[in-house]
């Protein structure tokens, strides 16, 4: 009895900051939701034309996804740069950073374009079935054409989370979600007189949403207050080489560590395709499905980034601590809540992709995994949000490369190539590297919290 009242009283302390992490988490979910169902209804709308289409998404995307992501995460760093700076005040430099959030995430698009045009020469040669590859290499130059949209919105999505303000992202967000989900049913099937460009179609439809998001939101945040009056402190004098040298200490790690997350996983995704085109399209329906339970995990970190380094920044290091652990139990619930579903109703799930029998088999085992990673999964980006927001950036990126590239790399090959267990065998290697990362890094969260309150002595709670 007197157990169940002190577990009472422990969650009635993190009430106040379930609250404010979730005003901010809200918007950043929905939005990143949105982003998951444009995802999940591409795959379902493909999945209609046939097997081998569903499985040139699957590699054409993965390929994608690997520069991709290391140019989304060299964008991440100026949001706890600029959360400190505008939680003591300090909007003049403010403005300089995302000035030059601008500049970098320009130069940043140029490097991994050119690297990217480089891994698209390579997709003949990763033993893919034949008739796989043409679709997924035409469906990759086109969303890389979309590179430079993505990166100049992420320097006005950063500059306003960094601000505290997730609610205009969301609104561009799920506006260019919607189009992207109507744009894929006209390219897709040839409605409307259009002609029916079937994997193309759903890459073009990106590209022109991606395009036409990037425009709205500049324009709202040049002329809404009080965001407008920031744009008044850009100076060319303010292009400095020490703003580029600061945001890119703070964000070639993450790019890094985003990097190698997705060449881990990707590489997997090359022992899926040895495994053949059944085993690719099936990959495709479960990774669809994790990476939409994976928003919602996405969106708590985003807001936990911003709740911690403002606490941070405002020298609330206690409250700065509540923030992080708060997040942690939000991802619990909501990652606990979708494995429950995930497992329950895998065979329906797969069954809303494609009517192969053999792809709706292997997918609802691969379901059952993608279930049971779940509080894994939710559990390390929520951490690593934490992190960030303490501006700690390197361990996440340490424990990458020791969960993504050692142990997944590895664990996929011996277990899906070498044992001959298939798919299943490499998603065994998703399993234990989410794990093993979580562990990793709740460890380092509760030794740098407790250091810097060491350093920095306890602090309001009720301030923020």
């Amino acid at each position: 009895m007197a157990y169940a009242q002190n577990l009472k009283e422990y969650f009635q302390g993190y009430l106040p900051f379930y609250r404010r992490n979730l005003k901010l988490a809200v918007p950043v979910m929905l939005a990143q939701l949105g982003q998951g169902t444009v995802q999940l209804l591409d795959t379902i709308m493909v999945g209609q034309l046939g097997k081998t289409e569903l499985a040139a998404v699957s590699f054409g995307g993965a390929m994608f996804f690997v520069g991709f992501a290391a140019a989304l995460g060299l964008s991440f760093g100026s949001t706890p740069l600029i959360g400190i700076a505008y939680s003591s005040g300090r909007h003049r430099k403010v403005a300089s950073i995302f000035q030059n959030a601008i500049l970098f995430n320009t130069i940043v698009t140029l490097v991994i374009g050119a690297l990217m045009l480089g891994e698209y020469q390579i997709m003949d040669h990763l033993g893919q079935p034949e008739e796989v590859c043409p679709l997924a290499k035409s469906y990759y130059m086109i969303l890389l054409s979309s590179l430079p949209f993505v990166l100049w919105f992420q320097a006005f999505r950063q500059f306003m989370d960094g601000v505290g303000n997730t609610k205009y992202a969301m609104i561009v967000t799920v506006s260019g979600n919607i189009l992207n989900i109507l744009l894929n049913w006209v390219l897709i099937f040839g409605h409307f007189g259009c002609p029916k460009l079937g994997v193309d179609g759903a890459a073009y439809a990106t590209l022109i949403s991606r395009i036409l998001m990037c425009i709205a939101f500049i324009l709202l945040v040049r002329v809404k207050r009080p965001y407008s009056r920031y744009f008044k402190f850009f100076r060319c004098d303010k292009f400095t080489l020490q703003e580029l040298r600061d945001l890119f200490k703070i964000s070639s790690p993450i790019g890094l560590q985003m990097f190698m997350e997705t060449f881990g996983m990707n590489v997997a995704v090359t022992f899926v395709g040895l495994c053949g085109t059944v085993a690719l399209a099936s990959h495709q329906i479960a990774i669809t499905i994790s990476c939409v339970t994976w928003m919602i995990s996405c969106g708590i970190a985003s807001a936990t980034t911003i709740r911690v380094s403002h606490q941070l920044g405002a020298g609330e290091t206690l409250a700065m601590k509540k923030a992080g652990i708060a997040s942690i139990h939000l991802s619990l619930f909501f990652m606990g809540l979708c494995s429950i579903l995930i497992i329950a109703f895998r065979t329906p799930i797969a069954q809303i992709f494609t009517e192969d029998t053999e792809v709706i088999e292997l997918a609802s085992i691969l379901l059952i995994m993608t279930g049971i990673y779940q509080m894994g999964d939710g559990l390390q980006t929520v951490t690593i949000g934490a992190l960030r927001g303490m501006k700690n950036v390197i361990t996440p990126m340490v424990v990458a490369f020791i969960c993504y590239i050692v142990v997944t790399i590895s664990v996929s090959y011996f277990c899906g190539i070498y044992m001959g267990w298939g798919a299943p065998g490499i998603w065994f290697a998703y399993i234990l590297e989410l794990y093993l990362a979580s562990h990793l890094l709740v460890r380092r969260f509760r030794k740098d919290t407790k250091r810097i309150i060491e350093e920095g002595g306890l602090s309001s709670e009720t301030k923020r």
